[in-house]
């Protein structure tokens, strides 16, 4: 009996071994092989513990996947990229008008000058008979143009006495009488040429004065492209620290042409910037330094000593060739005034006139250059980048009393 419960039993485990062995090949058989690629197993859950009366739920795998039963996203459409702007290029340097002839080329800017004085005198020394009325006109009428008490008399008496010798007088015998008188007047011996050629100390040092609204700082930019149209190598030194944006409106008019711009910070020493701006003139082998200087108030005693001051500060370089004062020939007797504060201060040199096309008054030449005892050197006769003209008698009579 013992060897019978034996025998069932070595039978039963040898079934249960054969159906192991079955069980376990089949499984091999659904495997892949290890060579195909690795398999991608999503992360393990981890399980939540049971609350109280209930049984913990046991833990659930996810079913493996293969690589290739994993979708694949889809490839993103592909996208246009603009190729970047390319930067432009700088502006190329500008070439200024030549100055020769300048002021020959403005003379239409000079209209309504020469309606208040050459053509109101031509139109009063025309009369048939030229009585004590009509000199009175004739003189209200320089008094009126600016050009001044003293030179007033004078060109009256000169014409009393050129029209009775003359006697008879056709209107281009009376243009020739009042163009001579006229630029007799303005003064054709004077030396209007801008010192600016360098010398052996260095580069010829230009210092521009005035004050506030006058166009000092333009002018000073428009001076710049008149001395490159000559053939000068120009350096810019921006020293009206006071005004907002004034180094950067100078730097600005210095790149058009070229012209580097020595600049310091707003608020900055004056003096030490026009030093540096010769000390930089020296190094570059410049021909002219122009310096603008900030448009002090004339009234302004410590101002004025702070321009002085700027000018004994350069001259440690060497000497200072030009000192040239801007005024604007509108403001008539006001702008003589601040020429004496002016020349009490520095030493002036030269006159700009701005802004003498328009309302201006073409005897404000005469009567400032009277004031001084200096000649204007540069006329402004408009907006444009090219309208400051080096000054020729003979050009701006003509412009005043017209063809």
């Amino acid at each position: 009996m013992e060897y019978v419960i034996l025998a069932v039993v070595i039978a039963v485990i040898a079934i249960s071994a054969i159906a192991g062995l079955v069980v376990s090949g089949r499984r091999r058989r659904e495997l892949p092989p290890k060579s195909q690629a690795p398999v991608i197993t999503a992360p393990k859950t981890t399980p939540q513990e049971p609350q109280v009366g209930e049984e913990a739920a046991p833990p659930t795998e996810e079913p493996r996947r293969t690589v290739e039963e994993v979708p694949l996203p889809e490839a993103p459409e592909a996208v246009e990229v603009e190729a970047p702007e390319v930067a432009e290029a700088a502006p190329a340097v500008e070439v200024p008008e030549p100055t020769a002839g300048r002021l020959v080329r403005l003379r239409s800017r000079l209209s309504r000058s020469q309606n208040s004085l050459g053509k109101g005198l031509l139109s009063l020394l025309s009369r048939e008979h030229l009585d004590e009325d009509t000199w009175e006109e004739i003189e209200e009428t320089l008094l009126t143009a600016d050009v001044g008490v003293a030179p007033t008399q004078e060109l009256v008496e000169r014409l009393r006495t050129r029209v009775k010798v003359l006697g008879t007088r056709t209107p281009d015998e009376l243009r020739g009488l009042l163009r001579e008188e006229l630029v007799e007047l303005v003064g054709k011996d004077a030396d209007r040429s801008v010192r600016s050629t360098k010398h052996e100390e260095g580069p010829a040092v230009v210092l521009v004065v005035g004050v506030n609204g006058v166009g000092k700082t333009t002018t000073t930019g428009k001076l710049a492209r008149v001395l490159v149209a000559d053939g000068r190598k120009v350096v810019l030194g921006a020293a009206d620290t006071f005004r907002a944006a004034a180094a950067d409106q100078l730097q600005t008019w210095g790149e058009r042409v070229g012209a580097r711009t020595v600049r310091g910070p707003e608020g900055g020493d004056p003096a030490s910037i026009a030093f540096d701006a010769v000390k930089e003139g020296i190094a570059e082998g410049a021909d002219t330094v122009l310096i603008d200087t900030a448009g002090r108030l004339h009234t302004k005693t410590g101002l004025m000593d702070e321009l002085g001051k700027v000018k004994r500060v350069v001259e440690k370089h060497g000497p200072v060739d030009e000192v040239l004062l801007v005024l604007d020939a509108t403001t008539g007797q006001n702008g003589l005034i601040q020429a004496r504060v002016f020349a009490e201060v520095v030493d002036i040199t030269g006159i700009v006139l701005t802004k003498l096309d328009g309302t201006a008054k073409g005897g404000i030449v005469v009567a400032v250059q009277r004031e001084l005892g200096v000649p204007v050197k540069l006329i402004g006769l408009g907006e444009g980048a090219d309208d400051l003209a080096p000054f020729e008698p003979g050009a701006f009579v003509d412009a005043l009393i017209g063809d």
